[in-house]
C-alpha cells in the first residue's frame, strides 16, 4: 500500500466518554492496514477538511480504535462523526510501547488527559498477559473528574492492580486525589528497582513524571513516554516533525527517557 493515500474506512461505532472526547471504531471497506501495535499511531482524514495523527487506542484484529478529542476543525469532523460515515485512515506509523519490557517486572502506567488513550492498549496487553509480569500500577489524571477517560475500565483494572485517579479541579461530589498526578508516584506499590514505567501526556507533566519515578528508584532506562509533534505526513518524509535529530512520526513517538530528557525542554512553535 502507498502510504501517502488515505484508505477508505467506516465508522463502525461511536461511544461519547466526555463532553467533548470520543472513541470511534473503524473497519476497512476493502483491503486492510496492517494491525495498529500498541502506541503507533494514524494521520486520519475527515474527507473535504483535512488529517490529523491520532493514536491508537484498542483495535479488534484490522478493526482500530481511536479516543478523539474535539479541539479544531479536523478534530471536531471526525468526533461529529456517525456509525456509516466515512474515514481516511493512513498507517500504521511510528514506534510502538515495549511491552515485552514488562515481562519480569512490577508496571506502573501514568497518564495525563487524553494521554490515556494510547496507554489504555498497554493496560489490556498487559492484563491479557497477567501472569508474566508483577504489580500493576496505573496512575492517571485529568483537569476536572468530567475529563477522565474510560472510568468503567479504571474500576475493572483496579480488581487486578492499583489504580489511583486525580484531577487538578474537583467538582460535584468528588472525593478523590486532588493536584497533580506525579504526587501519586510516590504512593505507587511497585518495587522501583525492578519496575518499568510508560508515560503520556502533556509534555510537563511528562518531564515531572521522570524525575519522580527516577526519584523513587526507576532505572530512567525503563521510563518510556511517547512524545508528540506537528506530523503531517507520517512516513519521516517532510520533516514537519523533526525533534533534534529524531523524526518523531518514524523515530517515535514512543522513546526510552534517556533519548526524549534533553528533546523535552524544546517546545513545539
Amino acid at each position: 500500500m502507498n502510504p501517502a493515500i488515505p484508505i477508505p474506512h467506516r465508522v463502525v461505532s461511536r461511544r461519547a466518554d466526555t463532553a467533548d472526547t470520543v472513541t470511534v471504531e473503524l473497519a476497512p471497506i476493502a483491503e486492510p492496514l496492517p494491525v495498529f501495535r500498541p502506541g503507533q499511531f494514524a494521520m486520519l482524514t475527515a474527507y473535504g477538511i483535512g488529517e490529523i495523527p491520532i493514536s491508537v487506542s484498542g483495535s479488534h484484529g484490522n478493526r482500530p480504535q481511536h479516543t478523539i478529542r474535539a479541539v479544531g476543525a479536523v478534530s471536531r469532523a471526525l468526533h461529529d462523526s456517525a456509525p456509516g460515515d466515512l474515514v481516511g485512515v493512513r498507517g500504521p506509523f511510528g514506534t510502538t510501547w515495549d511491552t515485552a519490557a514488562a515481562a519480569g517486572h512490577d508496571v506502573l502506567v501514568i497518564a495525563g488527559g487524553i494521554g490515556l488513550a494510547p496507554l489504555r492498549p498497554v493496560v489490556r496487553r498487559l492484563l491479557a498477559d497477567r501472569a508474566v509480569v508483577g504489580r500493576l500500577c496505573v496512575l492517571a489524571g485529568a483537569r476536572q473528574p468530567g475529563e477522565l477517560l474510560y472510568p468503567d475500565e479504571l474500576r475493572r483494572w483496579s480488581r487486578h492492580g492499583q489504580v489511583e485517579v486525580i484531577v487538578d479541579r474537583p467538582s460535584g461530589d468528588w472525593a478523590g486525589h486532588v493536584g497533580l498526578v506525579t504526587t501519586l508516584v510516590p504512593g505507587a506499590r511497585v518495587d522501583p528497582a525492578v519496575a518499568v514505567a510508560y508515560v503520556c501526556g502533556p509534555e510537563p507533566m511528562m518531564r515531572f513524571t521522570a524525575r519522580a519515578l527516577i526519584d523513587r528508584g526507576v532505572p530512567a532506562e525503563r521510563i518510556q513516554m511517547s512524545l508528540e509533534r506537528n506530523m503531517r505526513c507520517g512516513a519521516g518524509w517532510c520533516g514537519h516533525c523533526q525533534l533534534g535529530p529524531l523524526l518523531v512520526c518514524r523515530d517515535g513517538p514512543v522513546v526510552a527517557y534517556p533519548v526524549a530528557e534533553s528533546l523535552l525542554t524544546v517546545p513545539e512553535l
